[in-house]
């Protein structure tokens, strides 16, 4: 069954979801639509991004990955499918595709192929254009030959033999702090050594198997299931409490 997945800043309280999914499904009903999120903060291509990246490998390749994020984009933003490791993605070329993933795109096309000017591209360009992926057309048979995409940098981490330099890249719904720090990377630099974990006003030396393995009110300090080191507080909101938040740093000093 063909399947497009969907991620929005649409927010739950309007229509334009569910005008999207209509225009999906008047070209091909047998499509299976799977919303990821529409809670996305308002133009927050950051926020997108993490949640895409963490997400897109785990449906089957193939699938069509709908997204509509600050989809007015800037003035002169195309309208672009792109297919990457397997899967293909519809947006505005602001930059987040750019984020999600370092591997050479395999195909890139401009799906506005009749200059449309419209204030709801995610109906009127994305919606068909995903649809028709979803049903077997090719890609190259969508739109027109692009050259190349918008690609933003994220933050990268900074490590060497006695320090690794992160920054905090997501704030969940949990008030956890999800950092860049990955355990590859921690595995192969600690090893033989002590280590002191530092945040805010706090340190560590100590990172946890789960978030139970500590009483309730206390912090904890775990790598997650993408192996990024997460610091959340049991029961408690992390980020109010500590003061820390989007790009904050966390280091972690090898002895």
């Amino acid at each position: 069954m063909a399947i497009i997945t969907f991620l929005s800043d649409f927010g739950e309280s309007d229509h334009y979801v569910a005008a999207i999914k209509a225009r999906i499904l008047s070209v091909n009903s047998s499509i299976q639509i799977i919303d990821i999120s529409h809670q996305i903060e308002p133009c927050d291509i950051a926020h997108g991004a993490y949640v895409l990246k963490s997400v897109f490998r785990d449906f089957p390749k193939g699938t069509v990955h709908l997204v509509a994020i600050n989809s007015a984009g800037q003035q002169g933003d195309k309208y672009i499918a792109i297919k990457l490791e397997g899967h293909y993605f519809i947006g505005t070329d602001n930059g987040l595709f750019g984020l999600i993933s370092d591997t050479m795109a395999e195909g890139q096309v401009d799906i506005n192929v009749n200059n449309l000017a419209t204030t709801f591209p995610a109906k009127e360009v994305f919606a068909a254009a995903a649809a028709k992926l979803a049903s077997g057309t090719h890609i190259s048979d969508i739109g027109k030959p692009l050259d190349q995409f918008k690609k933003m940098l994220g933050r990268h981490l900074k490590a060497n033999k006695s320090l690794i330099a992160g920054h905090v890249i997501r704030v969940d719904h949990y008030g956890n702090l999800i950092t860049n720090i990955d355990k590859p990377t921690f595995d192969i630099l600690s090893a033989q050594k002590t280590y002191n974990i530092t945040f805010s006003r706090e340190n560590s030396r100590r990172i946890n198997e789960s978030v139970n393995s500590v009483e309730a009110g206390d912090i904890f300090i775990i790598f997650n299931e993408r192996k990024l080191l997460e610091i959340g507080i049991n029961q408690g909101n992390a980020s109010e409490l500590l003061g820390l938040g989007y790009d904050s740093p966390v280091m972690i000093n090898f002895e």
